[in-house]
């Protein structure tokens, strides 16, 4: 193809004429839409087209999502949205925007009238702000502010007023408010109370198979998003005698992924269901650094990806994660500092690629963590892995007393991990 050298003014001409053509569709909202049937079944449409929501709450690779089959992104808050908003647009994903309210634990009060008006205001200016954008979805109002039981009527009725702004401020966007789990009195609470709430929005890990059934159960008739869902919590799992977790391998979680979307997202699409985002699309630290972490701190993908992956497109990856059958210590789990421990390791690749093992010995937390808050990373001891293979470790406890784990990353070439960590505890002396 013969091609045109454009003199200095052409280039500026035609870079200021894409910049008013990019600032033009980024002024035009696409409209989204739910369509009720007559025998009580939803559906989404998004520009009159039905859309079903294909998503992961986090923003770690945004490009990576959409080359999964993913089609959406979830956000808790408004901090840095203009970027994200612009980098998903460009990438053809959409974005559910979460308005974060107060939480009593952290000292909102509903009550409050001040504080419940202040924060009614900052979500009409956001909403007001970004409701123009091509990428919105939808409005998230609130995650997990209702308590344990919902029955708060001061928090719903402060959802109300928002969601009821929102649709008075943006016609073009449904509104959804994000619960914890449905225990206690939150879908009838929300269908009473919340008329102005399109979509319920339901956060559910070890539960996740049976949302779809208990939502019914519990009366719900709005449609609903799982808004996070993965492995059991470390609220929901065995424990150590001394009160650790025990964490899932990576290969156990990519299966608890599969099964809640299978049973509670696939099964009702069409339905009440109008779709899911995986948690974490991303690394966290929540008790470790893996347990929700989809995407590890270094890049590194797990397993549940290529689960998402292949429950979005049909189609499993083109080269599959490592797995990891089992990971064991020889001995007690409750040793003396100083004590040398001995770590065992099953794992594999599907694909039959040379893995490389890395090991490493890390704290436990010292500061618990409740309903995802901010939680420091633990200090590892590099020094403490004496001897390694890829089947074995020989690790030397430091003599600080207190809670640790060992853990086993499993990488292949293709920038697939595979990880698993067993808890120790170091006694007192």
């Amino acid at each position: 193809m013969k091609t045109q050298r454009l003199p200095a003014a052409g280039v500026c001409y035609a870079l200021l004429a894409m910049l008013v053509a990019a600032t033009a569709a980024h002024a035009k909202p696409v409209p989204v839409t739910l369509q009720h049937s007559d025998d009580g079944n939803w559906q989404l449409l998004r520009d009159g087209n039905p859309y079903f929501v294909q998503g992961a709450g986090g923003q770690r690779s945004l490009k990576l999502l959409a080359e999964c089959g993913g089609n959406s992104v979830r956000t808790w808050g408004t901090d840095g949205l203009e970027p994200l908003l612009d980098e998903a647009h460009q990438l053809g994903l959409s974005v559910t925007v979460g308005i974060w309210l107060g939480h009593e634990r952290h000292g909102f009060s509903y009550k409050d009238r001040k504080q419940v008006d202040e924060q009614l205001d900052r979500a009409r200016k956001a909403i007001a702000k970004y409701k123009e954008h091509p990428a919105v979805l939808m409005w998230g109002i609130g995650n997990e502010m209702e308590g344990p039981q919902g029955d708060n009527a001061e928090i719903w009725a402060a959802v109300e007023a928002i969601a009821k702004a929102a649709k008075e401020i943006d016609p073009n966007h449904p509104t959804m408010t994000v619960i914890a789990e449905m225990g206690g009195v939150k879908i009838p609470s929300i269908h009473k109370l919340c008329p102005s709430i399109d979509v319920v929005g339901i956060n559910s890990y070890g539960g996740g198979p049976s949302v779809a059934k208990r939502y019914r159960e519990a009366g719900g008739t709005k449609p609903y998003i799982i808004t996070e869902f993965g492995p059991n919590g470390f609220w929901e799992t065995g424990k150590t005698a001394w009160g650790a977790p025990l964490e899932a391998t990576s290969t156990a979680k990519a299966a608890a992924y599969r099964k809640t979307y299978e049973q509670s997202v696939l099964a009702e699409r069409g339905k009440l269901s109008l779709g899911a985002y995986a948690f974490l699309w991303g690394n966290k630290q929540e008790v470790t650094p893996t347990w929700f972490s989809m995407i590890l701190e270094d890049g590194s993908r797990t397993e549940a990806v290529d689960v998402m992956r292949e429950l979005w497109t049909g189609k499993p990856p083109p080269n599959r994660c490592p797995k990891i059958a089992s990971t064991k210590i020889t001995g007690e789990d409750q040793v003396e500092g100083g004590a040398i421990v001995n770590a065992t390791l099953e794992s594999s690749d599907p694909e039959g690629d040379q893995i490389q093992v890395r090991w490493e010995l890390r704290e436990e937390p010292t500061e618990p963590t409740a309903g995802g808050d901010h939680q420091k990373t633990p200090p590892t001891h590099p020094n403490a892995i004496e001897k390694s293979d890829p089947r074995s470790a020989q690790v030397r406890m430091p003599a600080k007393p207190g809670g640790y784990r060992i853990f086993a990353f499993v990488h292949d070439d293709h920038g697939g991990v595979a990880v698993a960590n067993v808890p120790l505890l170091v006694r007192p002396k």
